[in-house]
Order: C-alpha cells, then structure tokens, then sequence
C-alpha cells in the first residue's frame, strides 16, 4: 500500500459527555477545598445526567450525517469515554463493534489525583515548584504521566489505525488531553505551539474534532485538522455546552 494511502479515511475525536467528576470538580473548586470527593475510582465515573443526553446527541448528529459514518469505534477504557460512545453508536443506529484501547485513557496524574489547585500547593508545593519551572508539556508527577508521555501513547494508536484501518471512518472517544495529543502528533506542532491551543477554551463535553485523509499533504499524504472542539451536536440538539476539565485537576 502507498504510503500516502495508510491513513483513515477520517478520523473523528469525541470528547466524553460530562461526568459525575466534572460536576464534583467545580463543587470542590467553588468551596476552596483542597480535595475533590468522589468515592469512585476515576476510571470508573459515570456520566451525569447531562453526559448521557450529551452523548445521545452525538449519536443523533452521526446518524444525521450523510457521509463518513464510522466504521470503527474505538475508546478509552474509562467509564465515562465508554458510556459515551455506546450511548451514541445506539442513538446513530450504527451496528458496529465498540473496541476499546487503553491507549486512549486519561492522563494520569498520580500523587496529585483528586486535588484541587489549593491541594497541590498545600500538599505538594515541590510539585507546584517543578511545574512552573519545567512546563506541563514535560512535567510527570510522581506516579503520573506528562502531556509528552500521553503523545507517545497517541503515536502508538495512530500506527495501529494505519495498519488496521487504513481507509476506514474511525471514531474515538476519548479525554481532553489525548485530543490535544492527536493534534501534536498528526499537525507536528511544536511545544510552544499545542501549549497555545491548550490555553484557550476547555474542549467542550462531547465536542467534535475531525481529521481528513488528503493524500497531498506534506507532499507525502497525511490527516488534515477540518474541525475542532466544535460543540454542533449540542447545539443542533439544544443540550447544554459544558466545557469543564475532568475530574483529576491537577496541572494539565
């Protein structure tokens, strides 16, 4: 196969619908308390209320598309990316099988799970310090993972993609920062340049970022970004567009 030709035909990247760790997020950020309270482990919070719905607009706005609809669906293994895409491969009425890859998880955050930014600098000023002074591209908390490590986690999948579903429409759920990553590797952003993206707005829940295979690209083919963090099913669905970070809030 010509390498030009060893991509997907599409790739589209859903952000999971909002979860319970989102909503115990702000209550933890609003009172000034130093610990988020969620009993679950984080790969195990579910959707709220509100996610569900989200999800099943996604899935309504698949069903309403009238090309590239996925073939593939992969996700991450947290409950809530896992709820989301069944959610939405129901509403679309796709029959598909729904594989998951851990690939796709959360960024880990290790010793800072669960703290809010309060907690970090009072459990953890060391760990403020080294932030600030390294940057969170590179900065991995004890027994947690940096942006960087997430992208090698992302360059793995996209070459599994290629060779088992070049051609296809595939479509990820997954978590804000393996979104950005998709971004880092297939556009070769620099540093400096996916930081400035991560500084605008929050990817919205079940937010849509799209990739299109153009053969031209770099003169040697590739994915070319045609949307990003576009909230259009929730829109199109008249749900809320909530944009909070995931539950584990330490530095992203």
């Amino acid at each position: 196969m010509p390498r030009s030709e060893r991509w997907p035909a599409s790739l589209l990247l859903v952000r999971h619908g909002e979860s319970a760790g989102n909503v115990a997020r702000d209550q933890a950020e609003a009172s000034g308390a130093a610990w988020i309270d969620i009993a679950e482990r984080d790969m195990d919070v579910v959707l709220s209320e509100l996610g569900a719905r989200q999800a099943d607009a996604v899935g309504h706005w698949l069903a309403d598309r009238a090309q590239a609809r996925p073939t593939v669906a992969l996700t991450s293994p947290y409950v809530r990316a896992c709820n989301t895409a069944t959610i939405a491969l129901e509403a679309a009425g796709l029959d598909i099988e729904l594989a998951v890859d851990e690939r796709l998880r959360e960024r880990e955050f290790g010793v800072l799970d669960r703290l809010t930014k309060r907690g970090i600098e009072e459990r953890f000023p060391d760990q403020a310090q080294a932030r600030a002074r390294i940057g969170k591209f590179y900065h991995r908390p004890p027994g947690g993972e940096s942006w960087c490590d997430v992208a090698l986690r992302v360059r793995s999948a996209l070459e599994t993609m290629a060779r088992e579903h070049a051609g296809e429409d595939v479509l990820v759920v997954a978590h804000q920062v393996v979104i950005l990553m998709f971004r880092y590797v297939l556009e070769q952003l620099t540093e400096q340049e996916i930081l400035a993206i991560g500084r605008g707005e929050e990817l919205a829940n079940c937010s849509v970022t799209t990739f299109v295979h153009d053969p031209g690209l770099r003169g040697r083919g590739g994915m070319r970004l045609e949307r990003f963090n576009e909230a259009v099913a929730l829109r199109q669905a008249g749900e809320p567009v909530t944009r909070e970070p995931d539950a584990p809030v330490a530095p992203r």
